[in-house]
């Protein structure tokens, strides 16, 4: 896939895997309606006219970009020889790493990881076994994880698939002193409008926040789980299933898609398949996303 570039900024994306869930499963309430409103501006094969037999299909992918001299990777999927109570990220042997190295980027050559939250796709390849335990993939890395996130996940008490990642994926990090847990409205590059700096997004997780970055052309919006599929442009006031809060998070989709339509905002999800960057346009009532051409 090409690069982006918007000034001097360079966005490359790095594709682990794709999957898909049940539609009526993944964003109850998504009717007939909807998908046929959908299926006017995005095509997928697996959309039909009925939510009930359409697939919610995803892309999981990193974004490494080029910014004042920086190296940084944004989120980074499953990983690979992950122990997963969930059977589709078990112990996954992917090309991600191979991917990487691919755009002429090693390990070693990272500057920063940020994190745009703690849920198990998103920081898997944080690390890697070596011998018998997990050490940072990306050695000379600083890791940006949000506080709030990083306080949730540690606690005990969770869901294992998402305990199993902050054990294997986070925890070594921080225990390796590379990570930096800020607060989810930091500054990390450069100053704001013109470098690379949080902005909280709290609702799929508690913690979860987006990334942007700009320098010297149009805003890139990196907005992790924010947005997971084309469809939350038709309906942004559903909540998706896996949602820590349901009805924050979909406020803060709607603010968002209200705050950067029809502007020159580049709009980065985390799970969009194909190109997946573009520009979000309003289109009566709701939402459409213009894919950026290849």
């Amino acid at each position: 896939m090409t690069a982006i570039t918007l000034g001097d900024l360079t966005i490359h994306k790095i594709v682990e895997m794709e999957s898909g869930l049940p539609m009526a499963m993944a964003l109850p309430g998504v009717t007939t309606a909807d998908l046929a409103r959908l299926r006017g501006w995005y095509r997928d094969e697996s959309l039909t006219a009925n939510p009930a037999a359409s697939a919610f299909t995803l892309s999981v992918h990193s974004y490494l970009l080029r910014i004042g001299g920086k190296t940084v990777l944004i989120d980074s999927c499953n990983g690979n020889g992950k122990d997963r109570s969930i059977p589709f990220a078990h112990r996954l042997d992917t090309s991600w790493l191979d991917r990487l190295r691919a755009l002429g980027v090693e390990p070693e050559d990272v500057d920063m990881v940020m994190c745009t939250h703690l849920h198990a796709d998103h920081v898997g390849w944080n690390t890697r076994r070596e011998g018998d335990r997990w050490v940072p993939t990306f050695s000379n890395a600083r890791y940006i994880l949000g506080r709030r996130d990083h306080a949730f996940f540690s606690e005990q008490e969770h869901e294992a698939f998402h305990r199993e990642a902050y054990l294997d994926s986070v925890l070594p990090v921080v225990e390796a002193g590379q990570a930096d847990i800020v607060d989810e409205d930091s500054l990390v590059h450069g100053e704001i409008g013109n470098g690379l700096w949080l902005r909280p997004a709290f609702g799929h997780s508690p913690g979860c926040c987006m990334v942007e970055a700009r320098q010297g052309g149009p805003s890139a919006l990196f907005s992790g789980d924010v947005l997971h599929h084309p469809v939350q442009l038709v309906r942004p006031d559903l909540p998706f299933f896996a949602d820590w809060d349901g009805a924050l998070a979909a406020q803060v989709r709607t603010a968002l898609l209200n705050e950067i339509a029809d502007s020159d905002t580049v709009l980065l999800p985390a799970h969009f398949r194909g190109r997946s960057a573009g520009h979000v346009e309003r289109d009566g009532d709701a939402f459409r996303f213009r894919f950026l051409p290849e």
